[in-house]
């Protein structure tokens, strides 16, 4: 017997305990709207209407978003946000022109009312501030001004005018 054996016993006993707990608790109910509701999915009911709630939102927008999975990022933006942009022209759009890879920190949060909260996050030494929206039982990120007015001219449109605009990151 290798005098390893005992320890990978307990290293295959170990992984088999984390896969079972991973399998257990990803089961979820029957919503039919999961996207966007991180909080809620978890816990099964509408996300806390908290500082603390916007930021968690926030920072899984900001995950989604750098990560690439521009359609989850979508999925958790306001009702006005996805009535400017179709969920694939955002995704067009954000593959051709968004740095991703690169992720965006959470700085700072507060309260603004009871139903929208203002963050500050960061990418790189830039910082920008977002405004979250409690909206259908959850934290939805509320596109500013200037992104819905690109978003409506549509991906081909707004393509052209980040890369005439220098905005692109994939300025090609």
């Amino acid at each position: 017997m290798d005098i390893n054996t005992p320890y990978r016993r307990i290293a295959v006993l170990a992984l088999a305990a984390v896969a079972t707990l991973g399998v257990t608790s990803a089961c979820s109910s029957d919503d039919d709207d999961p996207a966007g509701n991180s909080a809620a999915a978890a816990g099964g009911g509408p996300e806390p209407k908290t500082i603390d709630g916007a930021k968690n939102a926030a920072q899984t927008v900001f995950d989604r978003f750098s990560g690439g999975d521009f359609a989850g990022a979508w999925d958790m933006y306001t009702s006005a946000g996805k009535q400017a942009i179709s969920k694939d022209d955002y995704v067009k759009l954000n593959q051709a022109c968004s740095r991703k890879g690169l992720a965006i920190q959470l700085t700072s949060a507060r309260m603004e009312g009871v139903d929208k909260a203002i963050v500050i996050a960061k990418q790189l030494v830039a910082a920008q501030s977002y405004t979250m929206v409690y909206e259908k039982d959850a934290w939805k990120l509320e596109p500013a001004a200037e992104g819905l007015a690109l978003y409506k001219m549509g991906a081909v449109k707004a393509i052209a005018a980040q890369k005439k605009a220098g905005t692109c990151a994939n300025n090609q």
